[in-house]
Formats: C-alpha cells, structure tokens, sequence
C-alpha cells in the first residue's frame, strides 16, 4: 500500500485532485496511484489510523477536516500549526507529519502570475475564515508592504490583522471602508465562497472604485470566471481564479510525497481540461 495516495473530505466526489495527481504520475513514470475517499467527521480517526496501519504514503485534507485531523497526527510543520490547519499529511515511516500547502501555493501561483516579486505590493484580502488565514498569513511573510482584511464580521477580521501584524503593516476594516479605499491596493483576494455556483450573481464587495491595471484574484474556479472576476476585467484589471491556487498546494504536497519537483503544466492543462477552461 506503500504505492498509495489519496484525498480525504466530505463530499468528496466533485474533487480534481485524483486526476491531477494522476497525471502528474504518468508524466513522471511513478507507479502510484491516488483515490479520493470520502470521510465524514466521525470517521476520521479511524481514517487517520488507515494511514498507519496500510502504509499509504500520504494524504490530501479538504473540507470539513483541515483543523480537526491536527489531533490525530504525530507531528505538524511550524508553518501549519500557525495558520491551524493541515491539508497534506506525509507518513514518514509511520510518523505522520501534517503540513498546509495552501497559502504558499496560493503565494507561489501569484508571484507566477505577476512575474515579480511581492515587495511593496498593498493587498486587500476579503473574508477571514480558513482559506483566508492560509493566504493572509503567507504573503504577509512574502514581503507585501500592507495587508488589509475585510470581512462581514468585523472582529474576525481583527483576529487576522493580529496574526498578520508581526511580519506586515496589517489593518482591519468594515466592508463598506474596504469598498471605499479600494484604490489603495494593488491586489484585491476574494477569500469567500460568494459567487461560487449556484451563487454565480453574488459578490463579496463592489467594484466600483476599482483601479484600472490593479490584480483581482478569487479562489473559486466554479464557476471558471465569477461575476467577481467579469467585472474586474470590464475595469481594466488583471484577473485570476483559483486553478492556479489549486494546482501549486497540490504540486507542493507532490513535492513533499516524492522530494521532487512536479511536473506543474502537465498538472494544470489536465485541470483546465477537466474544467473546460482557457485562463
């Protein structure tokens, strides 16, 4: 079993991940495979103790089990004890170490994407759960000169502006003072759900003040582009979805599995593919 890998999350079925970790093995020649397996929360233990007992080599974590599965591994990585959440898991010998990919891959896809580094960029990141944390907490060690948080919830967006505040100037605000500084930032992150189908009409904020040539990015890539990113680039600004997001945390779980690098293109052409999408 030492041969397998895998995803674990409620619901599950919808998951990218199994082909997209699949060809990055053909592409290598790498005699594994990888499943996904659906997990309620009253199963995870047990499924934790799978790991151990079949000698997979790793896992993925999704949603609902990021923050729960922490309890049952041997050991966490620094950077995902802070951010308080796991979503890939490396059995080294039978000790399960926990990392989070997320916010480095999220990091990773941006500075790809921009082509430059993250010095002296003004980020606003909208919402301030778990996704949020991940991504909030690592560029804010990437060396941006501000992150501004907005969420609906004003004193969770102040939790977030304190973990952020050792490596970055990091400020809280309302949603609607967001709405109203936008040409501040450079880089506006949707962190929420909102626009993500069947919701596809919904925005986190307003567009309105947006500057023309500012980079607006949403984690959803269902639907490929959100109304969020449509009317972004009506404005004049540079948009990116979540693939690339996606495609880096599980390039970065490859790499952890295998010490080596993943084959990243092979990777995200078979994720556009399976998306129909051309961005």
């Amino acid at each position: 079993m030492e041969t397998v890998l895998g995803v674990i999350g409620s619901p599950i079925s919808h998951s990218l991940s199994p082909i997209m970790h699949k060809a990055a093995y053909d592409e290598l020649g790498l005699d594994y495979t990888y499943h996904a397996f659906h997990v309620e929360s009253n199963e995870l233990k047990a499924a934790i103790d799978g790991v151990k007992g079949l000698g997979l080599k790793g896992l993925n974590v999704t949603i609902p089990h990021k923050v729960s599965v922490i309890q049952y591994l041997d050991h966490i990585d620094p950077l995902a004890k802070e951010i308080g959440a796991v979503n890939t898991i490396v059995n080294d010998g039978g000790t399960l170490i926990g990392y989070n990919t997320d916010g480095e891959g999220y990091v990773k896809s941006l500075i790809n994407r921009l082509g430059t580094s993250l010095t002296n960029r003004r980020v606003l990141i909208i919402g301030a759960g778990g996704a949020s944390k991940a991504v909030a907490l690592s560029l804010a060690k990437s060396g941006v000169e501000t992150i501004g948080i907005t969420n609906r919830t004003l004193s969770k967006a102040e939790g977030l502006s304190l973990i952020c505040s050792p490596y970055t100037q990091s400020e809280a605000m309302t949603l609607g003072i967001a709405q109203a500084r936008l040409t501040e930032f450079d880089i506006i992150i949707n962190t929420t759900s909102i626009g993500m189908t069947p919701d596809i009409e919904k925005m986190p904020i307003s567009l309105e003040k947006l500057s023309k040539g500012s980079f607006v990015s949403d984690l959803i890539y269902n639907p490929f582009q959100t109304r969020f990113l449509c009317e972004a680039e009506k404005k004049g600004a540079n948009i990116m979805n979540g693939v690339d997001m996606f495609v880096y945390q599980g390039a970065l779980a490859f790499e952890k599995w295998f010490d080596k690098e993943a084959p990243i293109k092979v990777m995200k052409d078979t994720v556009l593919k399976n998306l129909g999408g051309v961005k």
